[in-house]
């Protein structure tokens, strides 16, 4: 078992987000997982990403608050609890448009190594 506590998550800088602080809980470390990486994301009101697309899929969770997922012109909103794949070379953009911070897991494949 690897353990990781919350009070040793280190921050770290996503491309392409705004009014963003993220924590990585899990990955890019010795004994961490190998497949994926857990990362815990916290946009303040009017924060967001993209739009911008991977070339690997990702799983956003919404712990707390609002996010809102546009994708092909589509907008769908996600609130507590609800969870969305984002397809590998889908083109998105996410916009907290609420008053409260919206707190969300990030479960993202390591990238090809280069």
């Amino acid at each position: 078992m690897h353990l990781k506590r919350f009070q040793d998550a280190q921050p770290y800088e996503a491309p392409n987000h705004f009014g963003c602080l993220g924590l990585r809980l899990q990955g890019f470390e010795e004994g961490g997982p190998t497949n994926q990486w857990i990362g815990f994301s916290q946009f303040l009101p009017g924060g967001g990403a993209g739009p911008d697309s991977t070339p690997f899929e990702k799983v956003y969770v919404v712990l707390e608050g609002e996010m809102t997922i546009i994708v092909d012109g589509t907008e769908t909103n996600l609130g507590p609890m609800d969870s969305c794949t984002i397809a590998p070379g889908e083109v998105r953009k996410i916009e907290n448009r609420a008053n409260h911070t919206c707190k969300m897991l990030v479960v993202i494949p390591y990238p090809p190594e280069s």
